[in-house]
């Protein structure tokens, strides 16, 4: 399974980019809606963000509430390092976890969307990555339009991330977000026309897997050549609807 990174500066059109990966059939995991699951009550990292951060934080429902953590985060880098540090492994290993499940499910690709892919190291299990990118006079702007923030807290969102000339350097493949949402969604269509695997290598993927189950099986008998059966007929009806 083709796994592609997709990141870029705040503003800068990611989430149109993760959509039209979507719309194409393209699965895609979001670090965002992940990130805020494991921050919901009852979650480790949400004991932990409370217990650092302190009750102001948290909204008239017992939820933290991400304008005020947003508020301490993005005005001191050490609390902004803590944060990463109570949630980034519990985002990571839901991640890890998602990707298994789609590896497994014989998806030929899947996009994993995540806003400090560089930074957390995440890039390091995608093949390829897509840098989404806007003049940061456009990134300012936006973000006044949709979230109502002053310059002052735009700019602090904007340089919390990594510079967008480092973000280039890394990635496999920079769009540059300039034009109209049509124009980056007709950039996203042909990456996804240019690397999406046939399906002769997707059924390979499923394949492989499943060799190693059978493989394993097979040392425990009598029920392993029942395993045996039920996995060969998996791959021939994998290729068969491929």
């Amino acid at each position: 399974m083709l796994v592609v990174g997709l990141t870029g500066g705040i503003a800068a059109g990611k989430s149109t980019a993760s959509s039209e990966f979507r719309a194409l059939g393209v699965p895609v995991i979001d670090a965002d809606e992940i990130a805020r699951q494991v921050l919901e009550p009852g979650e480790t990292s949400y004991t932990r963000v409370v217990e650092h951060f302190g009750p102001s934080i948290l909204d008239d429902t017992g939820r933290i509430d991400r304008g005020r953590l947003g508020n301490v985060i993005f005005t001191d880098p050490e609390q902004r390092k803590h944060l990463n540090k109570c949630t980034h492994p519990y985002i990571r290993r839901r991640i890890l976890w998602q990707l298994a499940q789609l590896y497994m499910c014989g998806h030929s690709m899947c996009v994993l969307d995540v806003p400090l892919l560089f930074e957390s190291g995440l890039h390091r299990v995608c093949a390829k990555t897509v840098v989404i990118e806007c003049p940061r006079e456009v990134q300012l702007e936006r973000l006044a339009q949709r979230n109502g923030f002053t310059r002052v807290e735009a700019e602090a969102r904007v340089d919390a991330q990594m510079r967008s000339d480092m973000r280039a350097a890394r990635a496999t493949r920079v769009v540059n977000n300039t034009e109209s949402v049509d124009e980056l969604r007709s950039e996203i269509r042909a990456i996804v026309s240019l690397w999406r695997p046939s399906w002769v290598r997707a059924a390979m993927g499923v394949a492989a897997p499943v060799g190693v189950v059978v493989g394993l099986a097979c040392v425990w008998m009598p029920w392993g050549r029942a395993v045996l059966g039920m996995a060969t007929a998996w791959i021939v009806g994998s290729l068969v609807l491929w």
